[in-house]
């Protein structure tokens, strides 16, 4: 069963998301909060598999809640919702930790599959949104900081070419076929880079080539 804790500093809208989830048989929703403090504060408490996070509320937004939530090296994978999906603060929230990120007028259907793949540790930004959101804030985008440069030279020649097609969008079966590996394979290769990477999903990862400068924006 995977537990869900819902952030949104409107009411209506908690009750709507939590109506929905619990008519999933392998969805229950554990919490509610309004704001970023109480957030942070019951994610501690409940210890939920997924945050379903707000971004705009009033106090503590859910850019820094989301950060503390992660910071704090809890079981919780943080999803947050956003109004567009070039918002600079989904961005920021990617960057404090969060897992990924949906629009809050999502179908039902993609709202429940993003919360189960955060649950599985896998990422819910599709592969074209994913590139252009950073392409979009990609001027931001930090240089090389030596503890990245440690993390990028502790790969090996394979790791890199997976990395820079997960970072291009590719699916792990797209990346077995066009490198020629068993998706087994590429799996065990995934893994080893987060590790090494320090990555909880393949979201950090993709914001970890392109701070790098593995991948350059098109």
């Amino acid at each position: 069963m995977t537990t869900v804790l819902i952030v949104d500093d409107q009411a209506l809208q908690r009750l709507g998301f939590s109506m929905l989830l619990e008519q999933q048989s392998d969805l229950t929703v554990v919490g509610e909060a309004g704001h970023g403090a109480e957030a942070v504060r019951k994610a501690a408490e409940l210890r939920p598999d997924v945050v379903l996070m707000d971004i705009r509320m009033p106090g503590m937004d859910g850019i820094e809640a989301t950060r503390r939530i992660v910071q704090a090296g809890g079981r919780s994978h943080v999803l947050v919702l956003t109004t567009f999906d070039l918002d600079e603060h989904a961005y920021a929230a990617l960057r404090a930790g969060a897992s990924g990120f949906l629009l809050k007028d999502a179908l039902p259907d993609e709202l429940v599959a993003g919360i189960r793949a955060v649950a599985a540790g896998d990422a819910v930004i599709a592969p074209g949104l994913t590139r252009k959101l950073i392409d979009a804030f990609s001027d931001r985008l930090p240089g090389r900081s030596p503890e990245q440069e440690r993390m990028l030279s502790a790969l090996t020649e394979r790791e890199r070419e997976v990395l820079t097609a997960i970072a291009s969008g590719w699916s792990n079966a797209e990346i077995g076929e066009r490198l020629n590996l068993a998706e087994s394979t590429v799996k065990t290769h995934v893994s080893h880079i987060l590790a090494k990477i320090d990555a909880r999903d393949r979201v950090q990862a993709v914001i970890f080539a392109y701070d790098t400068g593995l991948v350059r924006p098109a």
